[in-house]
């Protein structure tokens, strides 16, 4: 039987020669570390390194758990073409709350996923300290993740990401839309731009059909391509909580991919439908000039871009006057922009 002769000092093969730096790893968990123990409470049991992340639940009566995970799809391209890699980061991290938010849900903590071919120090640090921001900005502790070096899955230069979060809310305010009613009115809170979702037509409409690059000054949008898609997501924590924490809200509605169209009906019970009115609220230039590129119709314009309205609320007409106070005291901009009425499914009809 033939044995295999060990490896000499002529053929010796390390880890790096793999396409794996474990110093560049050290460098990158060292940057996290410290951008991770900024967002940490008292809640927090463990540090950045530990083989899970401790999280002590306290101060719940009865809580429930809501959890989500997510990504930000190809607006990562528009990362990688421009070098600019700060806003991915907070997207993710609000994209995520906003998804707990609307039942509820208080977000607790947060954990990463950042899969990359070739890892890059500076670069990882920058993605995750927009990560960062976010947390604190929204009161969540950014306890773990994983950070993979995987070569020959990534193009050079590119890397993947995605986030899961964990938050509670007390099970009897536990929002699910049922208490919903014909009458209800809809109001729309702003985006600020395209978010997170949409980027592939956008990506398409931009660079090939218009010849754009990211660098290039488009007199429509006021900055440059990469400002404008780059755009940050945003967190609409603060106003639904608020209002729901007034018992204020029937239902709220995270726009994302589907738009209008395809997220309002999830919140509806069954019997109800909404009738929203296009043109009730501002849409942010880069719509118009991306429906105008592509001669977009109508129905999948709507279905791919959030048009400008990144959050809609449901509101009781009786409770409308004290929801616009609070929405007004947190100078949250806001659109009446519908109105929920009986169907015989759930439906968006646009008026």
């Amino acid at each position: 039987m033939k044995t295999r002769k060990p490896a000499t000092s002529k053929n010796v093969v390390r880890y790096q020669d793999a396409g794996v730096s474990i110093e560049e790893a050290d460098r990158a968990v060292g940057y996290i570390r410290t951008l991770a123990r900024r967002t940490f409470n008292k809640s927090v049991l463990t540090s950045i390194g530990s083989f899970g992340g401790g999280f002590h639940l306290k101060g719940w009566k009865n809580p429930v758990l809501v959890s989500s995970i997510d990504g930000v799809g190809t607006k990562l391209k528009v990362a990688f073409l421009s070098g600019r890699h700060g806003t991915v980061g907070q997207c993710l991290v609000n994209h995520c709350v906003n998804d707990i938010a609307v039942q509820g849900a208080t977000p607790l903590f947060f954990l990463d996923y950042f899969g990359v071919g070739r890892l890059q120090a500076e670069v990882a640090r920058e993605v995750i300290s927009g990560m960062a921001a976010a947390c604190e900005e929204n009161q969540c502790a950014l306890i773990g993740g994983e950070t993979a070096e995987m070569p020959g899955l990534y193009s050079e230069g590119e890397y993947d990401l995605a986030g899961c979060i964990v938050g509670a809310v007390e099970r009897k305010a536990l929002l699910t839309g049922a208490g919903t009613r014909p009458g209800d009115l809809l109001l729309g809170l702003p985006s600020t731009g395209l978010h997170t979702n949409g980027y592939s037509l956008a990506r398409k409409l931009l660079f090939e059909v218009a010849g754009y690059t990211v660098d290039s000054r488009v007199a429509e949008l006021g900055c440059t391509v990469a400002a404008e898609l780059l755009k940050i997501h945003r967190s609409y924590r603060k106003p639904v909580l608020a209002l729901h924490r007034k018992g204020l809200l029937r239902a709220a509605a995270h726009i994302t991919g589907g738009g209008i169209t395809d997220n309002l009906p999830r919140v509806l019970p069954r019997g109800l439908a909404a009738e929203v009115y296009p043109g009730s609220w501002p849409e942010p230039p880069v719509f118009p000039l991306l429906k105008s590129l592509g001669n977009i119709p109508d129905d999948d314009y709507r279905r791919t871009f959030n048009t400008g309205i990144g959050m809609i609320l449901v509101i009781s007409p009786r409770h409308s006057a004290e929801a616009e106070r609070i929405l007004r005291r947190l100078k949250e901009p806001h659109f009446p922009i519908g109105r929920v009425i009986a169907g015989p499914r759930r439906r968006v009809i646009y008026r």
